[in-house]
């Protein structure tokens, strides 16, 4: 992948006008695309196989009066006597029930049902003190409803009417207030200020501080805003065809903007780097896109799928948040590796860091240097006192609780949280939250004394208050009942009162000779899909841990490395979520940090938090211990384990770790700030969803970079010592090589150099090796095959032979030396090398144009012909041979071979006959072979060494 990444920065920082042009043309015609058909964001939150949801889409059919969106209306007299206004709200009711898009209205002083025209029977609403009545204008589901939505243009237009009456009515009468919920005709918020802008703010600070330079420091802000506008504006297009909700554009801006810098600055730091040493603009964009563009596509895409993963739930606005922020997070990555190469091919020698004296022989050592050493120091210590803390953080998540907030959570001063407080002042907090029962009552021969037993059934049930409204539809084949609890909707004694109705609706069927008995209506709901997000934690949660597991294994080729950064996400995650409950549940510093009500968070919170602290977690940990690991590699560690060096082991692996933390804490470190910078700019958002997962992500991203990865990970990994990176030899085999360092790009640009001194060729191995503890099938190859040229390879062992074919065909990774096949390197190469070499068995083997290499083993006469027609038509061609067989083609058959090799019984080869190339050696290979190799696979059969 780095070869890959390093020809499109490349290509990108020598085209960057037209990269940028590109870009800024895609935001264009998405912005069009918005421009013309408008946001559209949904408020709800539904779930479609729940009983609540179900019980809507019967109401709708069979009652839909009662199935659309109900606003709830106060009436207040300022004298105290609300008997005194009692014609003024009278006209009030006649007249709010004559609107265009009214279904009923429920009389505040009490009323009969009235079956032929469908309005529900209903309680006096006279508060206790005698000052207030409360009335309820219900929407036909047609205007808007909680399913498909409160915010369509006849809910509007029924709002703007309303508002109109209410102002008419108080006109007539000043000495009554009327409030309404605002509930029809709501418009949804995106929710995003100017406060956000401060994380930006931050974010610029830290990467002045960091680079030194504004136009550095600029630079990831601008590639940031590329991925954000171009992921933003996408999900605004597609929100016209699907419901997407008002929280996802926030949460995915949040997300976007945070990795975006980051990514970006990642990029541009290790672009520094090169060119700090010299190299030109062109050449530091193509390496570091190769280098920490490898890095940031895994960051990535970890990020991406642990997003998706919020499928899991099987909650279709979940799914469709994780997606479309998931979609944000792409972008930021295309923009990494496309934008940012070619702005750094744009500034150029502008970002190229100004030199300044050497004084690494007498400086103290840095901070990152003195923390890391500190910590390493006292490993227990550190390991101890970081546990301790995180186990003090996550005390307070026991005083989390999930719900789907109601108007009482929202922002004080505004319409729906005013009237909210003041129903629940006049009445208590359960008026806000009717409960809705129903049942078919088509076999009943007594409809209207069926609703009046369930009724008085309802009443009866602990924490409910009384029942609002009791009546069958026109036909009389079903029976409404709301009620009224005690508590709010997000109280869990509400929750109670809807669990108690559904556990004895069985009972109450047989006996009233009813069916289909459910509980529904906005409270019940918000309920179920509580449960349902709270019920999909440990599913997605599993899924969380197992791709960490998974993912830093293949990365890193290590058992301990997964383990130890897995227990230090769920550390910081115990962290966070702590943090939350602090603030959301135990009231901690709710004031200073806008929070107006607490005791419950909205439900899809910890899933939110925890895909999106997976993700970046693992960057972290991708960036610190990869540069750990590339020390541990330098220093020779791997060949002293192997070696049974255990005392020099052990001092290279805590040199490792000590080197490879101050090589990248500083980026990791500014990256960490800006993070969390971004995300604590959203916790004065307006959106009541997304202040706890802003608190949430804040802290959990602070801890885990600096208590987690900075602290824990380095103390736990100077315990280990060498087996921090051991693997077992079986597993290895198993697990694909992913090179996440940027390590190909230095085999690539090896081989181009190479190239550059000796020609072109197809086949180029040098110091080739295929071994295991037991012996080698083939060591020390020095093998070059220009296109048109044949190769004569003679072995004693047949084995050998098929570990030849097997490596050429990239089936066989090597232990040692190089492998270059068309270009391709191994082991990055492995997809191309396969694509473009083939063997032939027999002499009508078809051979696909796209070959270029081809590995014909002990041929006949007639397959010699073959290989001279494949020479001819410039393919490269290596021939195979046993024991005993001359080394010259067979007379006749128009085969020059340019390279003989002849490969003895232990495996050795030498090479006996070569081309002359430009330079380089071509002579008997040098040292032994390595051994890490256990089985070849070559033609579906496994030959062990």
């Amino acid at each position: 992948m780095s070869a890959l990444l390093h020809s499109l920065g490349r290509w990108c920082a020598q085209h960057a006008t037209r990269v940028i042009a590109l870009w800024l043309t895609v935001i264009a015609v998405l912005g069009a695309v918005v421009g013309a058909t408008g946001v559209n964001l949904s408020s709800a939150f539904t779930i479609n196989d729940v009983e609540s949801i179900q019980g809507l889409n019967v109401l709708a059919n069979r009652l839909p009066q009662a199935a659309g969106t109900t606003e709830q209306v106060l009436f207040t007299a300022d004298d105290g006597n609300i008997e005194a206004h009692r014609a003024t709200i009278d006209r009030f009711i006649d007249a709010a029930g004559s609107l265009e898009g009214v279904a009923a209205v429920t009389h505040p002083f009490g009323s009969e049902a009235d079956a032929a025209t469908g309005t529900p029977a209903s309680a006096s609403t006279v508060s206790d003190d005698g000052a207030h009545v409360l009335a309820q204008i219900q929407a036909d589901a047609a205007v808007g409803s909680l399913t498909s939505g409160a915010a369509t243009g006849a809910a509007q237009r029924l709002a703007a009417d309303i508002a109109g009456l209410i102002e008419t009515t108080h006109a007539t009468d000043p000495a009554l207030t009327i409030q309404s919920s605002g509930t029809i005709g709501a418009t949804v918020s995106l929710g995003i200020g100017p406060q956000e802008l401060v994380g930006v703010v931050v974010a610029f600070v830290v990467l002045l501080l960091t680079f030194g330079s504004v136009l550095a420091a600029g630079a990831p802000l601008i590639s940031a805003f590329f991925g954000v506008a171009t992921g933003m504006l996408g999900i605004f297009a597609v929100a016209n065809t699907i419901d997407v909700t008002s929280v996802t554009p926030v949460l995915a801006v949040m997300i976007g903007l945070a990795v975006g810098i980051d990514y970006a600055l990642f990029i541009i730091s290790r672009a520094r780097e090169y060119l700090a040493d010299g190299v030109s603009g062109t050449d530091a964009a193509a390496r570091a896109t190769a280098t920490a563009g490898s890095a940031v596509v895994f960051a990535g895409t970890t990020v991406i799928v642990a997003l998706c993963g919020l499928a899991v739930a099987r909650i279709p606005f979940l799914t469709t948040m994780g997606i479309a922020s998931a979609a944000v997070v792409a972008c930021a990555v295309l923009v990494s590796l496309t934008v940012v190469p070619a702005l750094i091919g744009l500034l150029g020698e502008r970002l190229r860091p100004r030199r300044r004296a050497d004084r690494r022989s007498s400086a103290r050592p840095g901070p990152a240097t003195r923390w890391v050493r500190g910590v390493t120091r006292h490993p227990w210590l550190s390991i101890t006192a970081v546990v301790a803390l995180l186990a003090l953080a996550a005390i307070p998540v026991t005083g989390l609780r999930l719900a789907l907030t109601d108007n009482g959570f929202e922002p004080k001063g505004t319409q729906a949280r005013d009237t909210y407080d003041a129903i629940a002042e006049a009445y208590g907090d359960g008026y806000n939250s009717p409960i809705i029962v129903i049942a078919d009552i088509t076999t009943s021969t007594d409809p209207l004394g069926v609703v009046q037993e369930l009724s008085q059934r309802l009443e009866s049930i602990d924490g409910v208050d009384d029942v609002a409204m009791a009546t069958p539809n026109q036909d009389a084949t079903l029976a409404l009942v709301q009620i009224r609890p005690l508590h709010g909707q997000a109280d869990e004694r509400t929750e109670a009162v809807v669990h108690t109705v559904r556990a004895r609706a069985p009972q109450w069927q047989e006996e009233l000779g009813v069916t289909d008995l459910m509980v529904t209506g906005q409270t019940a709901v918000a309920i179920d899909v509580a449960e349902s997000l709270n019920s999909a934690l440990l599913p997605f949660g599993l899924v969380v841990v197992g791709l960490s597991l998974i993912l830093l294994m293949v990365v890193f080729r290590s058992l301990a490395v997964p383990l130890t950064a897995t227990l230090g996400y769920l550390g910081s995650l115990a962290a966070g979520m702590g943090v939350a409950g602090a603030v959301f549940g135990w009231g901690w510093l709710a004031g200073p940090l806008g929070v107006t009500k607490v005791g419950a968070v909205i439900s899809f919170m910890p899933v939110i938090v925890m895909g999106v602290l997976f993700g970046l977690a693992m960057d972290y940990e991708v960036f610190l211990v990869s540069r750990m690991r590339e020390e541990w590699i330098r220093s020779g560690g791997p060949a002293a384990v192997a070696a049974g060096r255990h005392d020099e082991a052990r001092a290279l692996s805590q040199r490792a770790v000590q080197r490879g933390f101050t090589g990248s804490a500083t980026v990791v470190g500014a990256a960490a700030v800006i993070m969390t910078a971004v995300f604590a700019g959203f916790i004065p958002a307006e959106l009541v969803q997304i202040k706890p997962i802003a608190i949430a992500l804040t802290v959990g991203i602070a801890v885990d970079a600096f208590v987690v990865r900075m602290t824990l990970v380095p103390a736990l990994m100077s315990v280990l010592g060498p087996w921090a990176w051991w693997l077992p030899r079986w597993l290895e085999r198993q697990i694909p090589v992913i090179d996440v360092e940027g390590e190909g790009l230095a085999r690539t640009l090896e081989h181009e150099a190479w190239t550059a001194g000796h020609g072109e060729v197809v086949l180029r191995a040098e110091g080739l090796s295929a071994a295991d503890a037991d012996g080698a099938a083939l060591a020390g190859l020095d093998l070059t095959v220009a296109a048109g040229e044949v190769a004569l390879v003679r072995t004693t062992r047949s084995l050998s032979r098929r570990a030849l074919a097997a490596l050429a065909g990239g089936r066989l990774q090597p232990s040692s030396g190089v492998l270059a096949v068309a270009g391709h390197v191994l082991p990055d190469g492995t997809a191309a090398i396969q694509s473009v070499t083939t063997a032939v068995h027999a002499y009508d083997d078809p051979v696909d144009p796209r070959v270029a290499l081809v590995v014909v083993d002990d041929p006949g006469q007639r397959r010699w012909g073959r290989v001279a027609r494949l020479a001819a038509d410039g393919v490269a061609v290596v021939v195979t041979v046993g024991a005993g067989t001359p080394l010259v083609p067979p007379t006749g058959c128009g085969v020059e071979v340019s390279s003989v090799v002849d490969v003895d019984a232990d495996g050795t080869a030498h090479l006996l006959r070569a081309p002359s190339r430009r330079a380089g050696r071509q002579g008997p290979p040098p040292g032994a072979p390595a051994a890490t190799m256990t089985a070849i696979h070559t033609e579906g059969t496994e030959v062990h060494a």
